[in-house]
């Protein structure tokens, strides 16, 4: 039942070519910097994981976390609702090259089509995207007078995650908004990859503060002072960061 892993190589060594990765966040908020970091290492050192396809809410920025991902040529497609955020420039020189695909997803639609992965739903109607480029070829049906595209549900392999608190058995808590997508995303991946700011001793979390109970979890690994997107960019970091 013990969960936690020695160390973030450890944590990211079984990500394979072409699986589609969900990463949590929402700009630097709840972003697994350290994980993400983690798999750069081992796409430089072997040359795999490559092909992949990341569920973002954003597309990064600068020259860390995701951007960095996407920067070290790893990422085939990315799906997210803000491709263009505040320093977006990696991506977008990509994009525009067309050395990567994007699939845009209003956000309030992506954290559905999350969930609903996750709840086993297969599909559902919102009327966000009616008549848009967005629902082109989608199927539409009138309820009550209204109009509704249907959106499919979204899964994934493996979901990156960062939480405050975790146990052993891989219960969790987060740290204000860093909530976000990360709840979502472990119920809808087939193996979840915390880091964790602190691991403590099973019950010394309070059963009523658990936010994603153990079941949804695979592995865990440490990060006591884990790095913060925005204070990374404000330095001009890139990555490998400099000792």
């Amino acid at each position: 039942m013990d969960k936690t892993v020695a160390n973030l190589a450890s944590a990211v060594a079984e990500i394979e070519d072409g699986m589609t990765v969900m990463i949590g966040g929402f700009g630097g908020a709840g972003s697994p910097i350290e994980l993400i970091h983690a798999l750069i290492d081992r796409y430089r050192a072997t040359g795999h994981p490559r092909d992949l396809t990341v569920v973002n809410n954003n597309a990064g920025n600068g020259h860390v976390g995701l951007a960095a991902l996407i920067e070290a040529g790893m990422v085939r497609k990315l799906i997210c609702s803000f491709p263009r955020s505040a320093d977006p420039v990696v991506f977008t020189d990509l994009y525009l090259a067309g050395k990567i695909e994007l699939e845009l997803v209003p956000q309030g639609t992506l954290a559905e089509r999350i969930r609903a992965g996750g709840a086993g739903i297969p599909a559902f109607y919102t009327p966000t995207s009616f008549g848009t480029d967005l629902a082109a070829g989608k199927p539409v049906e009138e309820f009550e007078g209204r109009s509704y595209v249907r959106e499919r549900w979204l899964k994934a392999d493996v979901a990156l995650v960062k939480a405050e608190l975790a146990d052993p058995y891989g219960n969790l808590t987060y740290r204000m908004a860093a909530r976000n997508f990360n709840p979502l995303m472990c119920m809808a991946s087939v193996v979840t990859i915390v880091q964790a700011s602190r691991i403590v001793a099973a019950g010394e979390i309070d059963p009523e503060a658990v936010v994603t109970p153990g079941i949804f979890v695979q592995k865990i690994v440490e990060v006591p002072h884990p790095h913060q997107e925005e204070d990374l960019n404000r330095a001009n970091a890139a990555y490998p960061l400099e000792a």
